[in-house]
């Protein structure tokens, strides 16, 4: 996740041209709700593709296990295929995480449902394309050449739909990320808006995106949902909170997901998590497998932290007697 890539320049504009009740350029607004549900879990523990370091990127395994481990909301990619069918993939292209080559949108489902999805994963390394061939411990188990890990089948090494995610994790807090950073490529957000409304989903999910336009036309078809925003207004809203400043109002929206820092700039200060909470914004911060940067955040007083590392940050949460209720 890269939101606020160009956080200077976007932000410039973004002070200009964002009067403090738009929700997005040319969208609508929409009621602020009256309750935040997001402000009051915490500290999540928010598993980044379900962990990569500890298990295959954006797998079923990986969400499970990312679960076993304390997670409190899996935090998931998605992608359209050539045939209109949504799949959770971090990656624009298949082939830095499977034994495939070739862009997502041009890929067919039945193409991307052969792929082994654990191919280049190495226990505590995630995706690693240097290491002997011995490390690669659960490549093969997607293919069938070799067995699955008790309690588990090929299945869950392959890359999902999100409609297998959905159907797996009912009740289970999820983030969505919506991938589409290619022109070209047809949206799908009324796809991801109806499938999460067939599924009953409303505030225990939160759909983010770097393109403000993808978050505004989601919200355009389904407004249960909870949602992040993109790049032009988080990066409004942080240059709302320097100095005197407090922030903006961003209707419709119940968290800002950003880095801790971008380009040498610090991003999220105690300052900045205040005007947030002020104005009714979770704060949740991508993506952190450091321990000293955990125990830092949460003294800021952040709301969730997104890692690799989710057995990690278990045991920072552990330590400091901080439980999700």
């Amino acid at each position: 996740m890269n939101r606020l890539t160009g956080l200077a320049a976007a932000g410039a504009v973004a002070a200009v041209l964002l009067p403090t009740t738009m929700t997005a350029a040319g969208a609508p607004a929409v009621p602020a709700a009256e309750q935040n549900p997001w402000l009051e879990r915490r500290v999540l523990n928010i598993a980044h593709q379900g962990g990569e370091i500890e298990a295959p990127s954006d797998t079923l395994y990986a969400f499970e296990t990312a679960l076993d481990k304390g997670a409190d909301v899996l935090e998931l990619d998605v992608h359209a295929t050539a045939d209109g069918e949504l799949v959770v993939l971090h990656d624009t292209t298949v082939d830095r995480t499977t034994n495939g080559t070739g862009r997502v949108d041009r890929l067919t489902l039945a193409q991307i449902r052969a792929l082994d999805a654990a191919y280049w994963f190495v226990p505590g390394c995630g995706t690693c394309h240097d290491q002997d061939a011995a490390a690669y411990t659960l490549r093969g188990v997607a293919t069938g050449d070799r067995p699955a890990p008790p309690g588990y089948t090929a299945e869950d090494f392959r890359i999902p739909t999100v409609r297998e995610v959905l159907e797996a994790f009912p009740g289970v807090l999820i983030n969505v990320e919506i991938k589409r950073t290619r022109p070209e490529t047809t949206p799908y957000e009324r796809t991801m808006a109806d499938l999460l409304a067939e599924f009953g989903r409303g505030t225990d999910t939160v759909v983010a995106s770097f393109s403000d336009s993808a978050v505004t036309r989601f919200k355009l078809y389904n407004r249960e949902v909870s949602t992040s925003p993109g790049t032009t207004q988080a990066t409004a809203f942080w240059l709302n909170t320097l100095g005197p400043l407090t922030g903006i109002t961003l209707h419709g929206h119940h968290a800002l997901q950003v880095p801790p820092s971008q380009s040498g700039i610090p991003v999220v200060t105690a300052d900045f998590v205040a005007d947030a909470h002020r104005r009714g914004l979770a704060v949740h911060v991508w993506t952190i497998n450091d321990r000293a940067e955990m125990e830092r955040l949460i003294d800021l007083g952040v709301d969730g932290i997104m890692t690799d590392r989710p057995t990690l940050l278990e045991d920072v949460l552990q330590d400091r007697g901080i439980a999700v209720g």
